[in-house]
């Protein structure tokens, strides 16, 4: 009996093989035969359908990317429940903060492969920011990419870095909750009209 090919699927188990590998790994010490294996598909699928790794790797971040954006859109209406969404999205995605990290220590300032759709990936996102400092909803002292980027970093950080996390802010009952009180206050003030 000959096996049904499911080009879909085989595409699907190598792009979620490939955000394990590059997660712990990096970029350069992924292997694309990991990916294979934990795919269970040939290596030579990987490049058909995706390319080499450094391709590979930016298809894999770009897609995390418009997954986040899609899920946690920035609202400048909203910023306790934004920060809310996107502390709970990188609970459940902690991938994405190691791929950024990742991703940063391999091109540093250099320019990335996909620099073109990165920028208009944030954008969108200072628009929205502009928007609502134009609305009068939140501060116009600071410009709205850099409120962007601090808004970002202090929601960010605790998730990116859980070991410094743990060892300021302990592990005890309510020790998460206080810190994500913290952050939606510092938040609130950094938007603060």
């Amino acid at each position: 009996m000959a096996t049904v090919r499911d080009p879909e699927a085989t595409k699907a188990r190598i792009f979620e093989a490939a955000v394990a590998e590059f997660s712990r790994h990096g970029i350069a010490g992924a292997r694309i035969d990991r990916i294979a294996a934990a795919a269970k598909a040939n290596k030579q699928l990987i490049y058909a359908y995706f390319g080499n790794k450094a391709e590979l790797f930016t298809q894999v971040l770009g897609r995390c990317m418009v997954d986040l954006a899609s899920a946690v859109p920035v609202d400048p209406d909203d910023i306790d429940g934004w920060v809310d969404r996107l502390l709970d999205y990188h609970a459940t995605h902690p991938e994405l903060l190691r791929l950024l990290f990742w991703e940063g220590m391999e091109y540093g300032t250099a320019e990335l492969p996909d620099e073109e759709a990165r920028q208009d990936h944030y954008a969108r996102k200072v628009a929205q920011i502009r928007d609502g400092q134009e609305r009068g909803v939140i501060t116009d002292t600071i410009p709205a990419g850099d409120l962007l980027i601090l808004l970002i970093s202090l929601t960010n950080w605790s998730s990116a870095l859980p070991q410094m996390r743990r060892i300021l802010t302990g592990t005890g009952d309510g020790d998460q909750d206080r810190l994500r009180a913290s952050i939606k206050e510092a938040a609130r003030r950094l938007v603060a009209r």
